[in-house]
């Protein structure tokens, strides 16, 4: 499973903006989204955005255009909202802005969540794709499926998806 098509040229350090969504957490109790910015460093990533949202579609869709615009970002990983509760609308609101996207991520992130929490891995709606050539990231709330996004998909692939934008 590690065997690479081709090996990647491009930067090995790549801008990134966390952005967490959620009604109730703050600076002080976002553990996943200390836990991405954490993992990503440790990566030799940057980060170089952090921002807390509350789950309304304009909210988040009007910050992922500042974000676009910025030159500074490359990938952008946002989390929480990709549940089917009423308030969940990240997934909704990010997919009607994403200019393509990664099935991929969310058919094998749903798969390796399967495996660890069973058959509730049916309700992510995780999901990734490019927005304005910026590589963007969506994953559910919960640390440990942050960590395994993080760890397991796109810490991996970073550098390649970022390589493939820039050409």
């Amino acid at each position: 499973m590690t065997h690479q098509p081709h090996p990647d040229t491009g930067s090995s350090s790549i801008a990134c903006a966390v952005v967490t969504v959620s009604d109730t957490r703050s600076h002080d109790s976002d553990r996943s989204g200390s836990c991405i910015q954490q993992l990503l460093r440790d990566a030799g990533h940057t980060v170089v955005a952090y921002e807390i949202l509350k789950d309304e579609p304009n909210q988040i869709q009007t910050y992922l255009q500042v974000l676009a615009q910025r030159s500074d970002i490359q990938a952008v990983v946002v989390n929480g909202g990709t549940g089917i509760a009423e308030r969940d609308t990240t997934y909704d609101a990010l997919a009607r802005l994403l200019e393509k996207t990664l099935p991929g991520f969310g058919e094998v992130f749903r798969w390796l969540s399967y495996q660890e929490i069973g058959s509730r891995a049916i309700a992510s709606r995780a999901v990734a794709g490019v927005y304005r050539r910026k590589l963007v990231f969506s994953l559910p709330g919960s640390t440990g499926a942050v960590t395994l996004a993080m760890e397991k998909l796109i810490l991996p692939e970073l550098i390649h998806l970022v390589t493939q934008l820039e050409k």
